[in-house]
């Protein structure tokens, strides 16, 4: 039996479509996702001949040593999310606290949060191990128009949207 391939971004329109109310806004944060994390998985797979892998010499807030790549990874997902003005804020294991997103005259509307690590694993760049991004999207709990709180981060498991916690692996050649 031959199955038909779906790709992430037509699983997530044909899901749209099923939603009513829906206003592609969450469409468009999993689109932003969809290509840091490819733009990371490309950063990965040339690491080695692009002079990233290695220590920054500064820590995370887990007290764990940023490699070059966490850095990058880092960069690439809040600039990916920042372009879309639909997240107010985000949290990374990158950063010491959350950052505030006012890149837009939409984004003070925006409904969603997203809490992520960049690139987990990334220590095991180096020995050729899968390193991943890990997510995970809420929709803010303060009132859209006012400043993200900590609390718009720090909500129940079961609040997630749709259940949107994910692992992107980005393997190296």
């Amino acid at each position: 039996m031959h199955e038909s391939l779906q790709t992430l971004g037509e699983f997530i329109i044909e899901k749209q479509r099923d939603f009513k109310y829906s206003t592609g806004e969450l469409t468009r944060l999993i689109s932003s996702i969809r290509i840091a994390s490819k733009i990371v998985n490309r950063e990965v797979n040339k690491a080695g001949i692009a002079n990233i892998i290695g220590q920054v010499g500064n820590q995370n807030i887990q007290g764990e040593e940023q490699q070059k790549l966490d850095v990058l990874a880092n960069e690439i997902f809040i600039n990916a999310l920042s372009q879309r003005e639909v997240v107010c804020g985000i949290a990374s294991e990158e950063n010491d606290t959350f950052i505030e997103i006012k890149s837009g005259e939409n984004t003070e509307l925006s409904k969603y949060v997203v809490l992520l690590d960049p690139l987990d694993g990334s220590s095991n760049i180096d020995v050729n191990i899968s390193v991943g991004t890990i997510f995970s999207i809420y929709r803010r709990i303060t009132p859209a128009g006012t400043q993200v709180q900590i609390q718009d981060f720090l909500q129940k498991g079961i609040h997630q949207v749709a259940v949107v916690t994910s692992y992107m692996v980005h393997q190296q050649c």
